[in-house]
Order: C-alpha cells, then structure tokens, then sequence
C-alpha cells in the first residue's frame, strides 16, 4: 500500500495488478471515504464526497491520475452534486429514494444545518439506474447486492466488498434487534467468501477480522441494550466498555432507535 498525503485529505493506494484501488480518506466532520477503481486508464467511482473542499480535491487527484471517468457509484451518499457534475451517476431505484426522500435526505438536512455553507447539500441526479446482479463499468465486473437503503457492491477480480458501515474501532448504526441480527448474518456471509478486504463509506480498508470484531460488537449492543433502563443508561454503558470507538454520533442515532 502507497499512503499519499493530500492538502486535506489522505490517499492510500493498493496495488492489485491489474486493477489499482485509490481509497480517499477526506478527513471530514463525518469520516466519509470515497474509492477510485482504476483499470486500463479507466475510472469507477464509488460514492462522493460532499464538503466543497473535498470535491475539489478529489478532482484535482483524479486529474493528475490522467484517467477517465467512466461513472460513480451512488449507494448510501448522495450529497455533493458539484463533484464530477459531468460524469454518469449509477443507483439503484430505492438508493435514489433513501438519498432525495428516504433517510438519506434526513441525513443531508442534518448535516446541512450542523456544518452550514462547506457542506454540499445538492443530491445528485441518477443518470442510470440499475439493479441487482452483475455490472461492468470501467471494464471492472461488480456485483449489485440491494440492501434496505441502497446496495452493497461485490468486485469479485479484487475479492473485495463495499458496504456503508463496519469500522473495527468505531461505533456502528444500529437501528433495533432486527436490524442488529441481520447485520450479522451480513458479515458472517462475508467471513464465508474470504474477502481480502472489507471497503466502507466511513473507514479505511478493513480485513477481515475486522469482521469477527464488529459481530462482537454488535451481540454485545444487544446485550447491553436489555440491560439498560432507558436510552441514556445505554449510551453511558456501551462508552464506558468501548472508550476508544469513535462515531459516538452513530451511537446516539443506535441509541435513539434501541429506545424509541
């Protein structure tokens, strides 16, 4: 791996042979990364980044990379619609609606009075949608997988996979017991395939043990959640076992959906 220090963000490269992965870490308010898959001189993009800043730098990376940009990627951000404003926009229909109607939108709104005139609230525009199975964009095969909110994206020639959240170290959104079950089913799927490494919208590329980490997690939110009296007493609880995790914003959104 090829660490590249930015102006504001930082730029990890990992070398796969034929395929490079650029994984842009802004250094946001909101921890967001944005992934460049480059092959032959060809770009996919997966997710935007959406303070003015970073949109600016990431296209003047993309530039000194002298490659083309076949299309981005639209899953769990929609935010940032001054990046790449020429380039095609790919989502599926109900990633769409989580982005400019659903959750998404809530989140945009949130973050747009939070961090004001730097914060990009314009949601892009799907030039094309598709749907799950398998894509080529970039001359690089993916595998759509439709999730509640968006999609998920499998890039079998590298072994990786994209989801929105995991983060070793880091709090987690949690929305309830169900939601919590299901999210392990999810990642032992993802122990059973082996991939190399565990891409998501929030944290650098994770192997997998970071997997088996985030199910403890998780089993252990569940636990603490039946032990706590009200949402307050379980917020105080998971902190106190978990002091280094950082997403303690992610924490209280968990919070306030364990105890609604």
């Amino acid at each position: 791996m090829k660490r590249i220090e930015l102006k504001k963000g930082i730029m990890d490269v990992y070398d796969f042979g034929g395929i490079k992965l650029h994984a842009y870490k802004t250094n946001d308010f909101i921890d967001n990364e944005v992934f460049l898959i480059e092959k032959n001189g060809r770009l996919v993009v997966i997710e935007s980044p959406c303070f003015f800043d970073n949109n600016i730098e990431l296209e003047n990376y993309i530039k000194e990379l002298n490659a083309v940009v076949d299309g981005v990627l639209l899953a769990y951000h929609m935010a940032g619609a001054t990046f790449l404003k020429n380039a095609k926009k790919y989502a599926t229909k109900n990633a769409d609606e989580y982005g400019h109607n659903g959750g998404g939108k809530g989140l945009i709104d949130k973050f747009t009075g939070a961090f004001g005139e730097i914060f990009d609230s314009s949601i892009h525009t799907v030039t094309d949608y598709i749907s799950e199975g398998s894509i080529e964009i970039a001359g690089i095969k993916m595998n759509i997988i439709p999730t509640n909110e968006a999609f998920d994206i499998e890039i079998p020639e590298i072994n990786v996979m994209y989801t929105h959240m995991l983060g070793e170290d880091c709090h987690s959104i949690v929305a309830g017991h169900d939601h919590a079950n299901a999210i392990i089913n999810v990642l032992k799927g993802y122990k059973e395939k082996g991939y190399k490494y565990i891409l998501t919208s929030h944290y650098t590329p994770e192997e997998l043990k970071a997997v088996d980490t985030k199910i403890a997690y998780i089993e252990d939110l569940k636990n603490i959640a039946s032990q706590s009296g009200n949402m307050q007493d379980f917020k105080d609880k998971v902190k106190l076992k978990y002091t280094n995790y950082s997403g303690e914003n992610y924490l209280d959104i968990t919070a306030g959906i364990f105890f609604n």
